[in-house]
């Protein structure tokens, strides 16, 4: 028999990014290979709490994987970031100031990340689907990168085209006590060509009707985040959530990784106890939209 906690990350790890002042760091890895094996992979999650210094500390380096980086509002209420930040892609200067998503494509070279304006704190999460490896995550310097061959960067390209700003409501029906319709900040018909469906919402309640989220099955992967709201207290989240993943119910009372391989029943997911806001965060690896996401073979033939 299957214990179905082995895809379960209850607690962080703290191994990526370096001590930088007035930021959580290093940042909570919530899911990797070596917390869920099975898990191509890499989520972490940190809170800035003030103007990060240094400042930047993330500079230009590249990737042989793709890479989605979410700046989220620490406020349930507001799109405002509570930040003026500018990220370079490709030399390009991107600026965003609200929830923004961001996709960067293997072997892009991105950065510096500098902080230009701080007025609350926000959280940053970095998924690195294709590698669930914490060697992998710092990347190569630009040099480093160039010595082993990486492409040139399309000459003229405009990389605001990967930039998603302004989220799409499309996933679920209305529930009181959570954002929903959720957020979609990542999607085929966001950026072009991208092969995640990346959505998230706040929870400000208990949700009615509970659950309102029932078994259901993807052809894809899935990685679901559960954060809290409290920059002072990360790990706590803020409520406890029993996840049912084939039968089996697991609880959620910590900010916390699951993982769901493709084909493997879930749900439904059940709002225990609510304490104060927290968010849900869903990646779907390798599905680019609504449909494929929430076709009728996700309910067994029939749509919920």
């Amino acid at each position: 028999m299957i214990d179905y906690e082995k895809y379960l990350v209850k607690r962080p790890v703290y191994e990526s990014c370096p001590r930088v002042k007035n930021r959580q760091s290093p940042l909570m890895t919530l899911m990797s290979r070596a917390q869920v094996p099975e898990a191509d992979c890499y989520v972490q999650l940190g809170w800035i709490h003030g103007l990060p210094e240094p400042n930047p500390h993330v500079l230009e380096h590249v990737h042989n994987f793709d890479e989605i980086i979410l700046h989220c509002s620490g406020d349930p209420y507001s799109r405002a970031l509570g930040a003026d930040i500018e990220f370079c892609i490709g030399g390009q200067p991107i600026n965003f100031n609200t929830t923004t998503a961001i996709l960067v494509p293997a072997g892009v070279r991105h950065g510096p990340l500098v902080w230009k304006k701080f007025t609350r704190p926000h959280i940053q999460i970095v998924i690195s689907p294709g590698t669930g490896d914490y060697e992998a995550v710092p990347g190569k310097s630009r040099l480093d990168a160039a010595n082993g061959g990486t492409p040139p960067q399309p000459w003229g390209k405009d990389y605001e085209e990967y930039v998603v700003r302004t989220p799409v409501r499309e996933v679920g029906r209305s529930v009181k006590n959570r954002q929903m319709p959720t957020m979609t900040y990542m999607s085929r018909h966001l950026v072009l060509g991208a092969g995640y469906y990346l959505e998230y919402g706040w929870i400000y309640g208990l949700p009615e009707p509970n659950p309102h989220v029932f078994e259901h099955v993807h052809n894809y992967d899935e990685v679901v985040i559960h954060f809290g709201g409290d920059p002072d207290n990360p790990e706590d989240l803020g409520g406890e959530i029993e996840y049912v993943v084939n039968g089996q119910p697991l609880n959620i009372g910590t900010t916390s990784g699951l993982f769901i391989p493709k084909g493997l029943k879930h749900g439904p997911l059940t709002w225990k106890k609510y304490s104060r806001p927290h968010a849900e965060m869903t990646l779907i690896m390798g599905a680019g939209t609504f449909k494929e996401v929430w076709s009728a073979e996700t309910f067994g033939g029939h749509k919920k």
